[in-house]
């Protein structure tokens, strides 16, 4: 997907082209019932894909995240930002960049998290896989809702962390329009980042789910 990982950067990112994005892989490799699982806004990518190619996907789970448009989230914000301050000029090692996110990002699973987008330009300098400009400039897309016509029988999951905000009540009736066939699931202890807050809560989640015909 655009920006992320080893996959191309481009100025042009929205959850419409990088569902596109999705869809020219999965041709590409010839995947067959593919099982889409995103969280934030790869859920929402998760969600854009699943409602435009229905008949693709066999199942989808989307992540602490709703269809809806949010807000400015200011903890998104920073965290792009605290990226941003790394001068890959003045460090050697990933001790010395984890040192500076330490007080820029206080949560070691959420800082660990964020360092597995480091990668080396050569074996003395650092970079950031992701498109940190691209994706700064187009957060007001970001935080833009998904909107569609359609609706996507497929059996979906949504999983929400207890002590997020990012799905409510007010959510469901939209999300049980589009997704009929959907069901939710809450992790108690895990915030906005269940993945790092409660990763084997998740991986027995999803295992059951996936696992049921």
């Amino acid at each position: 997907m655009r920006n992320h990982g080893q996959s191309p950067h481009s100025s042009t990112f929205n959850y419409m082209v990088m569902a596109e994005d999705i869809h020219q892989f999965i041709k590409e490799h010839q995947l067959k019932n593919p099982i889409l699982i995103g969280h934030s806004m790869g859920g929402k990518v998760a969600m854009q894909y699943a409602l435009d190619y229905p008949e693709i996907i066999k199942k989808l789970v989307v992540i602490d995240i709703s269809m809806r448009k949010y807000a400015d989230r200011q903890q998104h914000i920073n965290m792009i930002t605290s990226m941003q301050q790394i001068d890959f000029s003045q460090v050697s090692t990933r001790q010395e960049i984890e040192d500076i996110l330490i007080p820029l990002i206080p949560s070691k699973s959420i800082r660990l998290f964020v360092m597995k987008n480091l990668d080396r330009i050569d074996k003395k300098t650092f970079c950031w896989r992701l498109n940190l400009d691209a994706i700064y400039q187009n957060l007001d897309l970001i935080f833009e809702g998904v909107h569609h016509d359609e609706a996507s029988d497929i059996p979906t999951l949504f999983v929400k962390g207890g002590k997020s905000d990012y799905i409510e009540d007010t959510d469901l009736p939209k999300i049980e329009k589009h997704f009929p066939n959907a069901q939710l699931k809450v992790i108690e202890d895990a915030t906005h980042w269940v993945h790092t807050d409660a990763p084997e809560t998740l991986y027995r989640m999803l295992n059951e789910f996936l696992s049921d015909s």
